[in-house]
């Protein structure tokens, strides 16, 4: 199994430009749209649409401009957060559909088409793994080199459009990833910076999140859309965990985690792969300690579960631990790599 982690940031040693992506398309045209694993067998589409009135449904087929088959979706919603009114978002499951495949697709009926790939049914696989995206020229820089590579799909460890409450940005995210994101699917947890932080329910305080970015947390017996695995190419499992939402000693987050890595067949599933979007290891002078009260809590569920890798952002740097457990390099605990570096407007953090 091959990792593509984006640490390509020499070339711009001052912090880059930020931008906005509009929308030139009609109301009814589909924008934003992205797709993610549904389930097995399965692929979501989620695009969204200035017109209520567009039916959330896609057809799809193999060929180009042949569409043979037809999902539905549920109704389409949208949210308000102060003065702002999402556009109608659409949700629409595909499938079952052939393993490593290219289908052609249109949302809506109306618009143009897209296709994309449906990862391998086994291995090899190739992971693109991406943290702290932002819209920037760095995230240009990282968009591009994504669309030259043929990988399988995005893991995406939080901190996605970096609205920080400024609901605008996650339409302009959408529509800047677009390209990239509507053909492989795009694998995401939350980050701090993804988070409406004027709303004190843990429940709303994700509420653009949870409405654009549906991952299959229902599939994976978790209550939440802020945490939840899936199975990919036999042999693959993977776990995204909820660094912004409650992780302690019998929490739901907790409590879902020991029942899922309890039910892993590691004779069957020899990778284990898991996301945060804080990491638990951490030299670099920024963030210090961020990801410390997770890590006590839930490090020796993965360690006995023999997880072999731990994906992170937030550090906006790239930095790669040894095989590790509780502080100490151990030859049986996890390999943690942090990998913020997407496009944050900020700048690179360095040690």
């Amino acid at each position: 199994m091959e990792f593509h982690a984006s640490t390509d940031f020499e070339e711009y040693p001052l912090p880059p430009r930020v931008f906005f992506t509009p929308h030139h398309g009609s109301a009814s045209d589909p924008q934003q749209v992205h797709i993610s694993i549904g389930g097995i067998d399965r692929i979501r589409v989620t695009w969204i649409t200035d017109d209520k009135t567009v039916p959330s449904t896609v057809e799809y087929g193999t060929e180009p401009g042949t569409y043979l088959s037809k999902a539905s979706g549920d109704n389409n919603s949208s949210y308000k957060f102060l003065p702002y009114t999402s556009g109608s978002i659409h949700h629409v499951s595909t499938g079952p559909l052939e393993p490593n495949t290219t289908y052609y697709y249109r949302c809506g009926g109306h618009g143009p088409e897209f296709s994309f790939k449906t990862p391998p049914s086994t291995l090899p696989l190739e992971i693109a793994i991406v943290g702290g995206f932002g819209q920037s020229d760095w995230t240009k820089s990282t968009l591009q080199g994504l669309g030259s590579k043929d990988y399988d799909l995005l893991l995406l460890p939080g901190d996605l459009s970096y609205a920080n409450n400024r609901q605008p940005l996650w339409d302009s995210f959408g529509g800047l990833v677009e390209p990239v994101a509507s053909r492989r699917p795009w694998m995401v947890t939350q980050g701090n910076h993804d988070m409406e932080s004027y709303l004190v329910d843990e429940a709303e305080s994700f509420m653009a999140y949870n409405a654009r970015w549906l991952m299959p947390y229902k599939q994976s017996g978790s209550t939440s859309n802020l945490y939840y695995s899936f199975d990919v190419a036999g042999g693959v499992h993977i776990i995204m965990l909820g660094s912004c939402t409650e992780f302690e000693l019998g929490s739901d987050q907790y409590k879902w985690l020991v029942a899922d890595l309890d039910a892993i067949d590691r004779k069957a599933t020899p990778w284990v792969i898991v996301s945060v979007h804080m990491p638990w290891y951490n030299t670099n002078y920024e963030h210090q300690g961020d990801g410390e009260g997770m890590r006590l809590a839930m490090e020796e569920l993965l360690y006995r579960a023999r997880v072999d890798v731990v994906f992170a952002g937030h550090v906006h740097a790239y930095e790669r631990f040894t095989r590790i457990y509780d502080n100490e390099a151990y030859p049986s605990g996890p390999i943690y790599i942090t990998i913020g570096t997407g496009g944050f407007q900020g700048g690179i953090e360095l040690s």
